[in-house]
């Protein structure tokens, strides 16, 4: 679920505030400062069940398909899909945790195909692969040891809020700060804020350029404008995470989202540059950048952190729970 399903109905509105636009050859949009990384939070260490905690899962297959398969099996080929297998082991158990808690959520409250499967598809629910086809691929057996090693070593663990399983979204990086699920989705949730991701910067995709010109632009936005480009863009807003809130373009009002959307972006994060070679925008980050950074959660675990204290640091005030405790309260 490198997208969360909402991400997908409600493309179209995301944030970004633009201080303002600097004219010295070029028209500059420039982004806020990360806040000052504050302590880690803690949670206590757990001891491991003594035993595999089996739970049930519907998955959905292209066809429409439902069949119920065991969640540790179902979760290793999420892993395998949605991780690098040579992420630490501590991301890997933390990713672990977070997929099983979006796809029990799913089912015991009906999730977003209402009948309590979670399909395949990464940009609707969580991305799968089986573990034959991931070694068909050139995956290798340590590695698909290393996410069972990790699903086992947290097999039944959910994350929970106030009683309430959470909506585990996560994302692949967020370009050091990730987004409060408001400026994303509209929607408030307690334990998705905005949080500093410190050490992403060997992520695959933590800064793209694209560079555009004034007529491909234009064309994108579905706007015509008779101005020089160095014109176009004013009233820039931020949001929390750094992406952008809201911004004018030839006196329309757009929001981050809908630019993200309709300009094809890994991320609302980005600055717009205005030169004679065109219109060059450069994102940080990939995903919709609400809930668990996956680059960050390496990075914490490569620095120390447990599998508990990276989940506690991209979900603050969630708490880990087993799921066969949390269904029998």
């Amino acid at each position: 679920m490198r997208t969360f399903w909402k991400d997908l109905v409600i493309s179209i509105g995301m944030g970004l505030v633009l201080p303002g636009i600097i004219l010295n050859g070029a028209v500059t949009l420039m982004g806020q400062p990360a806040a000052q990384a504050a302590a880690l939070p803690t949670l206590p260490v757990e001891t491991q069940p003594a035993v595999t905690v089996s739970l049930p899962v519907l998955v959905r297959s292209e066809t429409g398909a439902v069949q119920s398969r065991d969640m540790d099996a179902y979760l290793v080929g999420v892993v395998l899909a949605e991780m690098p297998t040579d992420f630490e082991p501590e991301a890997l158990k933390a990713q672990s945790v977070a997929a099983r808690t979006y796809a029990w959520k799913a089912y015991t409250t009906g999730g977003k195909h209402e009948d309590g499967s979670v399909c395949t598809q990464s940009a609707c629910c969580q991305a799968y692969i089986e573990p034959e086809e991931y070694l068909s691929q050139g995956g290798t057996m340590t590695g698909l040891a290393r996410v069972e090693q990790a699903v086992t070593a947290t097999s039944g663990y959910v994350l929970t809020y106030e009683g309430e399983l959470i909506e585990a979204t996560y994302f692949s990086c967020s370009g050091g700060r990730t987004e409060d699920a408001a400026a994303v989705w509209g929607a408030e949730f307690p334990y998705l804020q905005s949080v500093d991701s410190p050490g992403e910067e060997d992520a695959v995709h933590y800064c793209d350029t694209f560079v555009f010109s004034a007529e491909d632009f234009q064309q994108a936005l579905g706007i015509a404008l008779e101005s020089p480009p160095e014109q176009w863009f004013s009233d820039v807003s931020f949001t929390d995470g750094g992406g952008v809130a809201a911004m004018s373009i030839g006196g329309q009002s757009f929001t981050g989202v809908q630019l993200r959307s309709l300009l094809g972006l890994p991320s609302t994060n980005f600055t717009i540059t205005v030169q004679d070679t065109g219109i060059t925008v450069t994102t940080y980050g990939y995903g919709h950048r609400v809930g668990m950074s996956q680059y960050g959660a390496d990075a914490m675990a490569a620095g120390g952190s447990s599998w508990q204290e990276i989940l506690a640091h991209y979900y603050p005030g969630a708490e880990v729970t087993l799921a066969e405790e949390f269904a029998a309260g």
